[in-house]
């Protein structure tokens, strides 16, 4: 479960503020599919870099699972992004010298598992379809393939919770649709997975859409 009340991100520049999130209150229950939606500079991503750690609040409150993250200390902090949420971004992130099995490892390694972690990885790279892809390096695949490889490093440590932000926004129409596939099969596993997007028809594969405005919330619908 997730609990955001009167979430606050203010930027200071000379005798100018901004506020990037101004107030925002949400709630997120296990097992939802959630899009986060709005123009650019609305706050979507600034939201989804909090809950993941990668910047902190102004002021107000945000819990996962009754942990403020923003609280934490640096290792808590790297165990918390290690174990509890997986991030996918719109830029892939991996290694390209790194074959596709240890940039799908590389979490588990960065989290003391140091030992045979074959099934885990291969149960990762079946998920999105890439089985057949362990041995090679990822800077031969295609950016398709790559997001793919980018979500079975996501899962391999078995997150409660996805963070995707515009998986899809590097993508053509055909690759979009892989990775989609993949998000939904991933909630219908049992995953909750907050995802950033601008595309109206990736919004609407969540079943809850959530609208921002300037910083604040200004719709929050069910789809399904």
């Amino acid at each position: 479960m997730i609990s955001i009340k009167g979430l606050t991100k203010k930027y200071v520049t000379g005798k100018t503020e901004f506020y990037a999130l101004d107030g925002i209150d949400l709630e997120i229950s296990d097992g939802e599919f959630v899009a986060i939606t709005g123009k650019s500079g609305s706050g979507k991503s600034t939201l989804l870099n909090i809950l993941g750690t990668l910047d902190v609040p102004t002021d107000g409150s945000i819990t996962v699972d009754g942990v403020d993250p923003s609280k934490l200390n640096s290792k808590a902090i790297a165990a918390y992004r290690n174990k509890t949420v997986g991030f996918v971004f719109q830029s892939f992130y991996l290694e390209p010298s790194y074959t596709v099995y240890d940039n799908v490892e590389l979490p588990l390694i960065l989290a003391g598992k140091t030992g045979d972690n074959g099934d885990k990885v291969g149960a990762a790279l079946e998920m999105v379809g890439l089985s057949s892809k362990s041995g090679e390096k990822a800077r031969t695949l295609s950016g398709g393939e790559q997001q793919r490889v980018a979500i079975a490093r996501a899962i391999v440590n078995d997150p409660a919770y996805i963070l995707a932000d515009e998986p899809c926004g590097n993508l053509d129409t055909a690759n979009s649709n892989n990775v989609m596939d993949i998000l939904c099969n991933l909630h219908r596993s049992g995953k909750t997975i907050i995802m950033v997007t601008h595309d109206a028809e990736d919004a609407a594969r969540a079943h809850r859409i959530v609208t921002m405005s300037d910083g604040k919330i200004v719709n929050d619908e069910k789809t399904a």
